[in-house]
Formats: C-alpha cells, sequence, structure tokens
C-alpha cells in the first residue's frame, strides 16, 4: 500500500472552502432558526459514542460503521446518525423532562463507504426529533416542519414522498405469509427503488394470482388523498388498514397546514432504517435525483434506552442541498479595509473596531511605505481588476499621504 501524499484526503472526505462554508453556514442557521420558532430546542452529542449502545441501537449495518477502540479497549463508533445518540440523551439526561420534548441538531456523521462507490463518508444533518407524541398530529406536525426547513434553505422545488412501514408489513404478512426470506427480499427491492427486480421475484415466488396481483399492485400506489381509498381496497389485513387510517389522518392534518400541494403517497417507501414503525417520508428537490430529506416514526428505538415512548422526526441532508440546490442564495458581504502606517496604527484600528462593532466585515493593513499604499488605494485606475472586487470599501489613516476614505 502506497503512502498517501501530502495533500491527499481520505476517500469520502472533503474540504469545504471559505465561499462554500459561508453557504453551508448561512443554510444551517436558517433551518436551525426555522425549528426554533416551530418550539424545537437544539442539542449537541459527542462525535464518539459506545457501539454497544448508540452503535447497535442505530440500526446501521456493522460494514458501514466506523469502529474504534479506545486505551481500555472499548469498542466506540463515530456517530453514523443522530436519532439514536438523542434518543440516549432523552432517555437519560432528559429522562425527567415532561413530555412531549422538541429537539433539534446539526451535527457531522460518519459512514464507512466502499471506495470506488463515489459516496461520501462524512456528511452532515441537521434535523429534529419529536418525543413523546404517537399521533397523527405529531406525524403530520414533522412533515410540515420539513417542508418549512426546506424552504428556509432556499429550495425552491421538491416533493415530500410520505409511506407507513405499517401497510406494507400487513401487506406482506397477508399475501407472503410465512416466507419471511421472500418479505425481505421484496422490501430490498422496495428500498433500492428497483421495481424490475421487484416484479421478477414476485414472478419466480409460489403465490396464487390473486396474491401476486396484490403486491404487483403495491407498485401504482403513488398520488394523493385517493391513494388510501385504493389501499384499503388493495388490503384487507388489519394492520395494513389501520396504518393507512393513520396515514389518511396525517393528511388531513397537512390539508389544515396547508402545505399538502407539497406531498404525495407513495406506499412503496420503505425506511432505511429498522427501527422505522410507522409513517416515514422523504424529500426530494426537482434538481436533484436523490432524497435531501428524510424521517419517520420510530416508537421502539428508545425502549432500547430503558423508556418506552414513542417518537418521530426528520433530518435534512444539508451538504446535499449545498452542492445540488441553486436556489441557495448566496450572499457575501464584501470586506472593508482599513490600512495605516505605524504612526497612525491606533487610528486605524480604532476605526475597524468601530466598523466591526456596527456590524461590518473588517480587515486591516499596515502601509510600510507609499509604494505599498498605492497598491491598493488606486480604485479608480487598474486597481479595480486586481482587488475591486476584494473589499467594499477602503479607509485609509497614512502619516506620508493626506488620509482617504
Amino acid at each position: 500500500m502506497s503512502k498517501p501524499k501530502g495533500f491527499e484526503k481520505p476517500a469520502g472526505v472533503r474540504d469545504y472552502l471559505p465561499r462554500a462554508v459561508a453557504k453551508l453556514r448561512k443554510i444551517e442557521n436558517d433551518v436551525l432558526h426555522c425549528m426554533s420558532r416551530w418550539g424545537y430546542r437544539q442539542m449537541i452529542t459527542p462525535t464518539l459514542e459506545y457501539y454497544d449502545t448508540v452503535g447497535v441501537a442505530s440500526s446501521t449495518s456493522d460494514q458501514k460503521l466506523y469502529k474504534l477502540l479506545n486505551n481500555r479497549g472499548q469498542a466506540l463508533v463515530l456517530r453514523s446518525e443522530m436519532t439514536a445518540p438523542v434518543a440516549r440523551v432523552v432517555s437519560s439526561l432528559l429522562k425527567d423532562e415532561p413530555l412531549p420534548l422538541r429537539l433539534s441538531y446539526h451535527a457531522n456523521v460518519f459512514r464507512a463507504i466502499e471506495e470506488e462507490a463515489g459516496r461520501e463518508a462524512e456528511f452532515f444533518q441537521t434535523g429534529v426529533e419529536l418525543v413523546g407524541d404517537d399521533s397523527p398530529e405529531a406525524d403530520a406536525e414533522v412533515v410540515a416542519l420539513a417542508i418549512s426547513s426546506l424552504q428556509a434553505a432556499g429550495v425552491k422545488s421538491f416533493k415530500i414522498a410520505m409511506g407507513h412501514v405499517g401497510f406494507l408489513d400487513g401487506l406482506f404478512q397477508e399475501a407472503v405469509a410465512g416466507l419471511p426470506d421472500a418479505q425481505e427480499e421484496l422490501k430490498s427491492h422496495l428500498l433500492n427503488r428497483d421495481y424490475v427486480a421487484f416484479r421478477e421475484t414476485l414472478r419466480r415466488l409460489e403465490l396464487s394470482e390473486a396474491q401476486k396481483n396484490e403486491l404487483d399492485g403495491l407498485l401504482r400506489l403513488r398520488g394523493g388523498k385517493e391513494i388510501c381509498g385504493q389501499a384499503l381496497e388493495l388490503s384487507s389485513h388489519p394492520l395494513a388498514r389501520a396504518s393507512i387510517e393513520h396515514l389518511c389522518k396525517v393528511w388531513e392534518v397537512l390539508v389544515s397546514y396547508g402545505v399538502s400541494q407539497h406531498v404525495l403517497i407513495d406506499l412503496t417507501m420503505i425506511g432505511d432504517f429498522s427501527y422505522y414503525t410507522g409513517m416515514t417520508f422523504e424529500g426530494y428537490a426537482s434538481e436533484l435525483g436523490f432524497p435531501v430529506c428524510s424521517g419517520g416514526r420510530y416508537d421502539n428505538l428508545l425502549q432500547q434506552f430503558g423508556r418506552p415512548v414513542p417518537s418521530t422526526g426528520f433530518s435534512l441532508k444539508t451538504n446535499r442541498i449545498l452542492d445540488g440546490v441553486s436556489g441557495v442564495p448566496e450572499e457575501e458581504e464584501l470586506p472593508i479595509l482599513v490600512q495605516y502606517d505605524a504612526p497612525r496604527r491606533k487610528e486605524g484600528l480604532a476605526e475597524a473596531a468601530r466598523l466591526r462593532a456596527e456590524g461590518h466585515v473588517v480587515v486591516t493593513r499596515l502601509a510600510s511605505e507609499p509604494g505599498d499604499l498605492k497598491t491598493v488605494k488606486r480604485l479608480d485606475t487598474d486597481m479595480v481588476e486586481a482587488e475591486g472586487d476584494k473589499y467594499g470599501e477602503i479607509y485609509t489613516f497614512v502619516s506620508f499621504v493626506s488620509e482617504h476614505g
């Protein structure tokens, strides 16, 4: 194995240059501010967690976890998502706080990836968890907040696809009863959006034509409120019907929020974490072919930390929004340059402090001789091209020429 060069980085990680950082921070801050207006309080958890607690509870496969050992030989992980760490805190440090809890976060998370896959090993999530409420109102709240958060992030055109794990479970229990391996295979195809493989699996399974038609009909269950009625006709299983009735109530609340035009029901959706137990959703920006947000209900997760309370939430993938969404505004204030020579340094630095106190971005520069000063002062000639896009204004405090500012 060759030794990496001094400028090389591990696969899947990246450097963010100042302009990108400014844009990313604006997205994060605007989204967190939006979440705070909905009553969500921000929290921070460690980058490192114990494998036997958060690592196991996260349901991220071992192959995707970054593991390491501390000096006691205990297995640690770099957090692979934020829901499990929040669940740990809710079940311990926040166990005496009254429910429901509304919490928000922003953090970098880590997933081990195949080097040739072109995926990110480190990325950023900004999200919320609503803990202690199992009602359709709570599910609708996080979907409506996800919509508001995408808008705050500058995403102009998007759709939220909403499904329900319980409907799929009930449908498979009814149509593929006693074939757990086949159920998992079919779910895997749905997770990967591979509908061709889904139908191929159906063809080779020893099922009745009625069962095959029932499962094939699942692929057509995408649309608006009318999908609820079609789903009730497709399956008579109690779990599937209860799940659809819950989803219909969520839709009704979203109508009252005035955001249902951003939402479609997609009953082929299945969350990519095994802890999802109910409503799940993903948000797609029109410019991108992959989700910029995802979430859902995970009522069994906190039980692993000794506090069996229902929960729901979502996260935005803020670096995807940064990279792929053209509607995200770029605002950069050009700094003011305050330049001075040694005899008038005190005046120059005092002016810089005054301007900063007013909220301006200010950089300072010592001009040791007249030639240094002319390099940045001649804004009316050739220096407009050289540095005219670098500074908004220039203030000059020098003893060897008259003051200009």
